[in-house]
């Protein structure tokens, strides 16, 4: 179940961090001619589609204000209470990434700064497979509402209580009842009852996602590239075995396709984690799912931090534990990751739910490029500027020589007729 290897070097580290594959096949086709379908056919494609890809039925695509009262009344009060503290403390984190507008008086006269406003229409998409997300409502309709989205259409085919629970309280304003890619389309093209918006949020399974990738090149921005959730932890000799198992077995349980790593600088560390993970393991209801999750584990044995950190920024971890001494001066060293979980008392699954992180992260590599879903991916930045007679008088001649290098005369002209 387990692969393990010892002091690797630079060249395995590619074959090490690279991830369980998605299925493409005619997975390309398919989407495609579920665009084509939901193009065509609008709502109509939809309930089909829903009968063809899911078995189920249904009529009306929208739920009602009523029927979303209703069920979301149904939500245990229990969980309701930690919903709100979840909700509370995700909303604090989020609001204080706010954009601090500053006006720059760049030369005398001439002023610039910027200001952010929320993207009109955006989509979220939550899946309705084995594990009714809610915490994902929190995570993206908390920060649409903070950046003033106009419109915020949440596509599920989920009928946990929790989730229109979750939808109520962060203000959705249009809630369907589809799921799959079918759900993907429809927020790209629009059909009779859901809006087409102009971004894409959530994470799905290899349809989703393949269609998130489609609506993308058909002109529909997407919160960022995704694959199969992913952890990787770092373990020192200061690390606690029993806390390392539960946080790989906490990834593991999200999906066959999932994949955890451990990296140490402990040989003990690493055995004494597998017999733990064994041991955690039994009792697990979702154990099946796990035990295939960990055949795509790796445990690597490296001979100092030095190789630690290299090894780590080259895999850039969705999630990643730093169970080790000093580990915030660890993670000055991390330049590659989604999200990173400080110590032995920081576990994934705080940011999963509540901490106030986003959990919206890039998986497969894309850490090395792109960030975790943030208030700043539902605003567009626009930049302003004003300049005065005096202030164009002064900068007038540097963009005149500047345009007129660039052969660009009408440029220097627009300049050159305010200054005569």
């Amino acid at each position: 179940m387990f692969t393990q290897i010892q002091f690797p070097s630079r060249s395995e580290y590619a074959s090490i961090c690279e991830r369980p594959a998605l299925e493409q096949g005619t997975l390309d086709t398919l989407i495609a001619d579920v665009f084509t379908q939901v193009k065509k056919s609008g709502d109509q494609a939809l309930r089909d589609l829903t009968i063809s890809f899911e078995k189920r039925e249904i009529t009306d695509i929208l739920y009602t204000t009523e029927e979303i009262n209703l069920k979301s009344a149904q939500t245990d009060p229990t969980l309701q209470k930690a919903i709100d503290q979840a909700y509370a403390n995700i909303y604090a984190f989020h609001e204080a990434q706010k954009l601090v507008t500053t006006k720059i008086e760049i030369n005398p006269g001439v002023f610039c700064w910027q200001k952010a406003t929320g993207i009109d229409k955006v989509g979220i998409y939550i899946p309705g497979g084995t594990a009714p997300l809610f915490s994902t409502v929190l995570m993206l309709a908390i920060p649409a509402r903070i950046a003033g989205c106009l419109e915020v259409v949440l596509c599920t085919p989920a009928v946990h209580p929790a989730i229109f629970y979750a939808a109520k309280i962060c203000g959705i304003t249009k809630m369907a009842k589809i799921g799959g890619s079918q759900a993907v389309a429809a927020l790209s093209l629009g059909t009779e009852s859901i809006p087409a918006v102009y971004k894409i949020f959530g994470p799905g399974n290899q349809y989703v996602t393949a269609a998130k990738m489609y609506a993308n090149r058909l002109g529909t921005a997407i919160d960022m590239p995704a694959g199969p959730s992913e952890l990787a932890v770092y373990a020192d000799s200061t690390a606690i075995p029993a806390y390392i198992a539960s946080d790989l077995l906490s990834q593991a349980e999200h999906g066959i396709d999932s994949q955890v790593i451990l990296v140490s600088t402990s040989a003990e560390i690493i055995s004494e984690t597998i017999i733990e993970i064994t041991s955690q393991l039994i009792s697990l209801p979702r154990k099946e799912m796990a035990e295939k999750a960990l055949a795509n584990s790796k445990f690597v044995l490296v001979a100092n931090e030095k190789d630690a950190i290299d090894l780590l920024n080259e895999y850039a971890a969705e999630h990643l534990i730093l169970a080790c001494d000093k580990a915030e001066d660890f993670a000055d060293e991390i330049r590659n990751a989604g999200s990173i979980f400080l110590g032995n008392y920081t576990p994934e699954s705080a940011g999963d739910y509540a901490s106030g992180t986003n959990h919206t992260l890039p998986t497969n590599g894309f850490a090395r490029a792109y960030s975790g879903v943030n208030l700043d991916s539902f605003t567009k930045k626009i930049t302003l500027q004003s300049i005065s007679k005096q202030g164009l008088e002064q900068l007038g001649n540097t963009i005149i020589d500047m345009a007129e290098a660039e052969s660009l005369q009408a440029h220097a002209n627009a300049v050159k007729i305010r200054l005569n």
